[in-house]
């Protein structure tokens, strides 16, 4: 096995450095000037998240090529990390909204439009959950869900899977205790209640512990997704989510299927892959070409149940819902993306172009032997710096290394190659080639012999 070298990690990071900010003097500029006006320097704190000190600032992006001020274009693997899972700016896409903002008009107007239905219809019949409603992100969507479970339960809690990730959702961000106690997950900014109030706690992979939150007899969903992603790509094993739905049904939770990154897995994200049966399952970002979207679904019976409760205002002060939500625009650029870009037949060729992005992945750390793992979900692939890969995300998390995630998302952004800032996922979508794939490889190889020399 192949033994890094902090030194010369911390070598390599430092000519890496210097090389991004040699070669980005208009974006460091600009980063400079928007610390005057903006919190954090950027318009969502998030974007400070790239590597380098400042990040790349946009002046175009098309496909999976962004350019930024300063002149370079890369190939980006990131795609918003999934929210441009169709690709930047796809014609299809355009051209909805452009109709919409040009001839028709009218952004939002608190007015239904004849595309909303059939969104609704698409998404029932890649998801098989019949009746939808929107929102402008997954993490509203989310939100909202999980309210709905408790009314129709009757029951208080939330169970969720330590270091998941549903957005911003105050009850999912979670990590489990060594005792097996809901704790707040690090970093998580003022938080309303200590998330034991509300959360109890299960480790990804362990239908044990699922059981034991099950148990106590107070919750009323369980919220996941098919396979974590947040925490690098933790993949169930065989039988754990068929175990999840029957101890659900065993004690009287419902189901939520989070697929807003999963959908990576196919037209009908792992939900059709894998046959599962959610009561509810919400998706956002990449379904409307990278136009603000989020969407839930339920069954008809969960929809009897929430109707049943006429004291529930869903109309105005109910905590469901928002002026913008379902918007003429977003709902347009929806029926477009699904209509006419995310085809059975893009998925079909994205992922077998991550396939060959993981073939070429592990054939180098096959070679150097480097103790790394790659997953592969669908048309996502992502390395961990562990071997073999995680099956939990407390394990995943421990195998986080700050200086090897800079050095290769420096690495690789220096020489023409974006990968998502936040972990080291690499997505395809349509406008991806085996050309793009293969120059990843390419450097992803040379990264590894300097720093394994």
């Amino acid at each position: 096995m192949s033994t890094l070298d902090r030194t010369r990690l911390t070598s390599l990071i430092e000519r890496e450095r210097a090389t991004y900010a040699e070669n980005h003097p208009k974006s460091r500029a600009a980063f400079t000037v928007a610390q005057q006006n903006l919190f954090g320097g950027v318009p969502m704190t998030w974007m400070t998240k790239w590597s380098g000190g400042f990040p790349l600032y946009l002046d175009a992006a098309h496909g999976n090529r962004i350019s930024d001020i300063d002149g370079h274009t890369y190939v980006d693997f990131a795609l918003g990390d999934t929210g441009a899972m169709a690709g930047h700016s796809p014609d299809a896409t355009v051209q909805a909204i452009t109709e919409r903002i040009g001839p028709k008009g009218g952004f939002t107007t608190m007015l239904p439009s004849e595309d909303a239905a059939w969104v609704g219809a698409e998404l029932a019949r890649r998801f098989g959950l019949p009746l939808w409603s929107f929102a402008l992100t997954a993490t509203d969507a989310n939100r909202w869900a999980l309210r709905l479970a408790r009314l129709a339960t009757g029951k208080s809690k939330v169970l969720a899977f330590s270091y998941c990730y549903h957005g911003s959702v105050d009850e999912t961000v979670v990590i489990m205790g060594a005792d097996g106690s809901t704790e707040p997950r690090p970093g998580n900014a003022g938080p309303a209640v200590h998330p034991a109030e509300t959360t109890r706690v299960a480790e990804f992979n362990d239908l044990s512990s699922v059981e034991r939150a099950l148990a106590n007899g107070d919750v009323a969903v369980v919220i996941t997704e098919p396979a974590l992603t947040n925490i690098g790509i933790v993949l169930p094993e065989p039988g754990f989510l068929e175990g999840v739905r029957t101890l659900c049904t065993k004690y009287g939770a419902l189901l939520l299927i989070d697929e807003t990154h999963t959908f990576s897995a196919g037209p009908g994200g792992m939900t059709k892959a894998e046959g599962l049966d959610p009561d509810i399952l919400v998706i956002g970002k990449s379904i409307a070409g990278g136009i603000p979207i989020g969407t839930y679904g339920i069954s008809r019976g969960l929809a009897d149940e929430i109707n049943s409760h006429d004291e529930a205002d869903l109309i105005d002060v109910g905590g469901v819902g928002g002026t913008l939500a379902g918007n003429a625009l977003s709902i347009a650029a929806a029926k477009a993306t699904l209509g006419e870009v995310l085809t059975d037949d893009a998925f079909a060729e994205m992922i077998a172009l991550a396939t060959r992005f993981t073939e070429g992945v592990q054939g180098v750390l096959d070679t150097v032997d480097v103790p790394w793992s790659i997953s592969q979900l669908g048309a996502r692939a992502e390395y961990r710096f562990a071997r073999p890969a995680p099956v939990n995300g407390t394990e995943s998390n421990k195998a986080g290394d700050d200086d090897l995630d800079e050095y290769m998302h420096l690495y690789t952004l220096n020489r023409g190659v974006l990968m998502t800032p936040f972990h080291n996922m690499a997505l395809m979508c349509p406008s991806t080639s085996e050309a793009d794939v293969d120059l990843h490889t390419e450097v992803f190889t040379k990264a590894i012999n300097e720093l394994y020399a």
